[in-house]
């Protein structure tokens, strides 16, 4: 117990010390919000990644799908890491750090009014960021709530307390770039431990070969009555499988907490080493945690899902290793949650002051009272995120699958096709952007309260999400052709950042003149 409460306490104070270090550089909105661009490649790498996985991912995710489709669970974590990190980074790393810089926006509610024009779609996208963040901010605590139990014999109440008031104290504090720092260090422990936890959980079982005999040998006949169907390559039902992959790897191109770490990129260099840092990050962290789940049912004598749901499996899995690495699993699980965390509020803050109450609700607004709203939302979110938390566990509601893919769905159902068809095609419409906003939107709060309603396959939330991505890929360019043009001169704009030339060093660019030297 001394070990766990030493480690959580230096924890707790080097989070702290950074965010009151970091002070100096959150004195403007551009500082507190994107840290001035200027956040460096492994920085913004490791700010993308801990945003990214939580302990949603660790303990909901991983324990749900390990369970359901065994070994092949890994597929979810290779595509978190080629699709949604290193092709992301490919794709909209670039682009997205011009143009916004170029149209000066600090959010992604910011970039749509800009690039499409008109303050209604602001409001809108702004509106749906802060509904939909509120479920997904609500999911990261419980599964600190297993973990909790199982370390600590306090209650779980004051552990999402603690957590969400220091949390709230170093965003507060240092903004972005607090942030930013805070991630990387938390980066550090979640790649260390969840190695360590692997490594530590298959030898408990005779090493990896011995579980994966194991696993070969567990049959289930109400998922699949093929033999060795839990350490197969695509596990008992690779349809379901998928729409996870799609939904936890495409879903990181519309979420605006994931977006915005393009925003503050420092320079080219900085995009093309995070490309590689975030993409190993990625392959450690989501791979390892989907790999562990997948050995769930090697448990399954201390495992009862329909008494305690898929929540239960990987802190059973976690029990009987040493006091240390338990310490380290709670660590990294907090470090995973309260990195998440400050990236939803930070977010939600700054998108809920510049984009729905600056201009429309107080109509003088200047940068010290921005600045002072957004740090009085952060409570307000933290204290919010507080509230959910505790009545969830209160009212033993312990399926934080769900719940995140809902909040996924809509959000990257609805900003994904619109953000990337901005940034690369001139032909996209408001009109399109509008069709992707609502239809997500509908498709996912009918998801919600009229599930039984929906066909077999789209009734999982997990589903419903991926479909709602896909579709707004098809939608937004069928609309644009058949709806009225847009503005040429608010296109041009838009795009001529793409055509400034800048002078390079020609180790990045070959010459075409063969007489240069």
């Amino acid at each position: 117990m001394l070990i766990k409460v030493l480690l959580l306490l230096v924890f707790f104070a080097v989070m702290l010390i950074i965010g009151f270090i970091c002070r100096k550089n959150s004195t403007d909105v551009n500082g507190f919000v994107l840290g001035g661009r200027a956040v460096g490649p492994w920085v913004t790498a490791f700010a993308y990644g801990t945003s990214y996985f939580s302990a949603v991912v660790f303990v909901g995710y991983a324990g749900q799908f390990g369970w359901k489709y065994g070994i092949a669970a890994t597929w979810a974590g290779i595509g978190n890491a080629l699709l949604g990190s290193l092709l992301a980074w490919v794709v909209l790393g670039r682009r997205t750090r011009i143009m916004t810089q170029h149209l000066d926006s600090a959010t992604m509610p910011q970039f749509f009014a800009a690039r499409f024009g008109g303050k209604s779609l602001k409001i809108a996208a702004s509106v749906i960021t802060f509904i939909f963040l509120i479920p997904y901010t609500a999911s990261l605590y419980n599964g600190l709530s297993r973990l909790f139990g199982m370390a600590f014999n306090i209650d779980y109440s004051v552990c999402v307390i603690v957590m969400a008031v220091l949390t709230g104290i170093y965003v507060i504090a240092g903004g972005y770039m607090a942030t930013a720092i805070n991630d990387f260090i938390q980066g550090i422990i979640m790649l260390i431990g969840i190695s360590a936890v692997v490594i530590s959980v298959l030898n408990s079982q005779g090493g990896f070969m011995a579980s994966l005999n194991g696993l070969a040998a567990i049959t289930d006949e109400s998922v699949s009555s093929a033999p060795g169907v839990f350490a197969s390559f695509f596990g008992p039902d690779p349809v379901n499988l998928l729409g996870v992959v799609i939904l936890t790897s495409l879903g990181t191109w519309g979420l605006p907490q994931m977006v915005q770490k393009f925003y503050a990129i420092k320079s080219e260099k900085a995009i093309a080493k995070g490309t590689v840092v975030s993409t190993v990050f990625a392959f450690v962290v989501a791979g390892g945690c989907y790999f562990l789940g997948g050995f769930g049912r090697l448990f399954s004598d201390r495992i009862d899902i329909a008494a305690n749901g898929y929540d239960s499996v990987i802190p059973t899995m976690l029990s009987g290793l040493p006091d240390i690495l338990i310490a380290i699993v709670v660590v990294l699980v907090l470090s995973a949650s309260m990195s998440t965390l400050s990236s939803l509020v930070l977010t939600s803050s700054s998108t809920l002051t510049l984009d729905l109450l600056k201009g429309h609700v107080i109509k003088d607004m200047n940068e010290k009272k921005q600045l002072l709203i957004m740090r009085a939302l952060i409570v307000v979110f933290v204290a919010i995120s507080v509230v959910i938390a505790i009545v969830q566990y209160r009212q033993n509601v312990t399926f934080i699958a769900q719940l995140m893919g809902v909040s996924w769905g809509a959000l990257a159902g609805a900003f994904l096709a619109p953000f990337l068809y901005g940034l690369y095609w001139k032909k996209t419409t408001k009109t399109g952007v509008w069709c992707s906003f609502i239809f997500s939107t509908l498709v996912m709060l009918a998801n919600m309260f009229m599930r039984p309603s929906f066909p077999k396959l789209l009734q999982s939330p997990i589903n419903a999400g991926a479909f709602c991505m896909l579709a707004g890929l098809i939608i937004v360019p069928l609309v644009s052709l058949v709806t009225k043009k847009p503005d040429k001169e608010l296109v041009d704009n838009a795009f001529a950042c793409y055509d400034k030339e800048v002078m390079v060093h020609q180790s990045t660019s070959l010459s075409d003149d063969e007489t240069v030297a």
